[in-house]
């Protein structure tokens, strides 16, 4: 089993925000969500975080991750695998107009897409109370951009999981329980 995990300032949560280059509506269909999410999972194995919260909205996604090296690791590894695998896919089922909107100039790495925007948007988060209130903005997203009425019907969240109603389905597991609280989850 996998050590306790302490929300502290020698052990910050990271406050992950990836916005889509030029802010595309890229995850409009559920099956790019699952390709995100199914990166998002394949990176948390290869750089070794810990996930406790996500939300994946049409141009955006939030991510409270764990920091085992450095922020720029995390987010590197991050952005490189979502960002290859969502192109692939658009690559490999010939979606020819949404790979041109992604196109950039060739960079250092002869790069020609991106599917993000190259500013870091990370914030440390070194106590529960401020883990909480990023919480409970992920997962409200969707209720603000009017998708859904109640936090717990947006499939592409982890918002079921935080309120004990998770499906059988959910598109990403979460490592929530092995955060050692020291005081009660505020709701």
């Amino acid at each position: 089993m996998a050590h306790r995990f302490l929300i502290s300032h020698d052990s910050p949560v990271l406050f992950i925000t990836l916005v889509t280059k030029d802010r595309l509506p890229v995850f409009r269909s559920d099956h790019l969500k699952a390709v995100l999410c199914g990166a998002i999972d394949e990176a948390r194995s290869s750089a070794g975080f810990l996930l406790f919260a996500y939300v994946v909205m049409l141009d955006h996604l939030h991510l409270l991750t764990s920091r085992p090296a450095t922020v720029s690791d995390v987010l590197r590894v991050v952005k490189s695998l979502t960002a290859r695998r969502v192109i692939d896919f658009l690559k490999d089922n010939n979606f020819i107009s949404s790979l041109a909107k992604l196109e950039h100039r060739r960079q250092k790495r002869n790069h020609i897409y991106a599917l993000w925007q190259t500013e870091k948007n990370v914030l440390p988060i070194f106590s529960e109370s401020m883990f909480m209130d990023k919480l409970n903005y992920i997962h409200l997203n969707p209720v603000r951009a009017g998708m859904v009425r109640c936090v717990t019907d947006y499939r592409w969240s982890s918002a079921r999981i935080w309120k004990g109603c998770p499906s059988d389905d959910e598109p990403l597991r979460l490592d929530n329980e092995l955060i050692h609280w020291r005081r009660s989850k505020l709701k």
